[in-house]
């Protein structure tokens, strides 16, 4: 393993090639299928120098559902409770949307890691990303109340935005497939499509 010194450049660039490449390999096989020599051979380095590094697979996966965890907590924390109610929930789904468009392997890393029970990252499921969501399902609960947005369950509001933004990611062969889009122009489409509809969800009778 890698001292506590400060890395070299050399040292930088190899363990940043290593985490590329384990994104690659664990969001097309999972953590299951996915092994050290794979990720080796995509990073382009030998299977000791990887070993040098991370001293297993699991030290490799648990540093990029770290890294992952604090990208996926940013988009909800930026909700405020001053803001205008259906833009504060709109902006959200439109920067999960967004994650989607630029973090396609990251997104199939957590959906394969949450298939399998979410057996590395249950204590952050159930610790700060629960935390969040409560403290966000007040919020959005606060602005039901006052009447500004329409009276809808706040967790399973956020767990539905979940779902149709993260399709676009983990689904993405099923959606290109069907859509046949010019590069990412279908990004686009969706966020109309996911404005418009979660606008008028979102407005009060």
């Amino acid at each position: 393993m890698v001292s506590s010194r400060p890395q070299t450049r050399i040292q930088k660039r190899n363990r940043a090639a290593i985490l590329e490449a384990a994104l690659e390999v664990f969001s097309l096989h999972g953590f299951r299928g996915a092994t050290l020599d794979q990720i080796a051979h995509t990073a382009g380095l030998s299977k000791p120098n990887l070993l040098y590094y991370f001293p297993s697979k699991d030290a490799v996966h648990g540093a990029l559902l770290s890294a992952l965890m604090d990208n996926w907590l940013e988009p909800l924390e930026a909700l405020k409770p001053d803001g205008e109610p259906i833009g504060e929930i709109v902006a959200y789904v439109l920067r999960k949307l967004e994650m989607a468009r630029v973090l396609p392997k990251e997104s199939r890393l957590f959906a394969n890691e949450i298939v399998q029970g979410a057996p590395r990252i249950m204590d952050q499921i159930e610790g700060p990303l629960r935390d969040l969501v409560d403290e966000k399902a007040r919020i959005i609960s606060g602005w039901a109340r006052e009447g500004r947005i329409a009276a809808l369950d706040p967790h399973h509001l956020i767990f539905s935005i979940w779902a149709t933004t993260q399709h676009y990611a983990d689904f993405d062969a099923q959606v290109r497939g069907i859509l046949s889009p010019e590069g990412d122009s279908h990004f686009e489409q969706a966020a109309e499509f996911l404005e418009q509809m979660y606008r008028a969800a979102l407005s009060p009778k």
